[in-house]
C-alpha cells in the first residue's frame, strides 16, 4: 500500500515536468503545431490539478 502511494506520486512528479516542459518547448517558436504543443501540456497539467483537488472534494 505504501509502496503504491510513493509510486503514485513519484509517477505525477514526472508527469507535471514532462507537461511543463511540453509548455516552455511549445513557448520558444510561433507556429500552430507549438501552439497544440503547449494546450496538450496545459491540459495535462489541469488534469493533475484536478486528480490532486478532487481527494478534498
Amino acid at each position: 500500500m505504501y509502496e503504491s502511494n510513493i509510486f503514485k506520486t513519484i509517477l505525477k512528479f514526472v508527469a507535471f515536468f514532462i507537461c511543463v516542459g511540453l509548455v516552455i518547448y511549445g513557448q520558444k517558436t510561433v507556429g500552430i503545431p507549438y501552439l497544440m504543443i503547449q494546450i496538450v501540456g496545459v491540459i495535462g497539467i489541469m488534469i493533475l490539478i484536478y486528480l490532486y483537488n478532487r481527494k478534498y472534494k
